[in-house]
């Protein structure tokens, strides 16, 4: 069988606004839709993880911190 690669950041936000536009067309059958919006609430929580880990920055000692900038 062969081996499915990891989305990309932008292919999961191209993938889940094309779920989010068939599911606003309405025209979904109800069993499609509650699969297409599961696939969504996973593509959102992925993006939401990537999101969360690109608002941090590495301190000298290692650990991590939010980014803030300073005004």
């Amino acid at each position: 069988m062969a081996e499915q690669k990891e989305m990309t950041f932008e292919e999961s936000l191209d993938k889940l606004e094309e779920i989010v536009k068939k599911l606003e067309s309405g025209e979904v059958p109800l069993d499609d839709a509650i699969n297409e919006f599961n696939e969504a609430m996973k593509l959102a929580k992925k993006l939401k993880t990537a999101e969360e880990t690109i608002t941090k920055i590495v301190n000298p000692d290692g650990s991590l911190s939010d980014f803030k900038v300073e005004e």
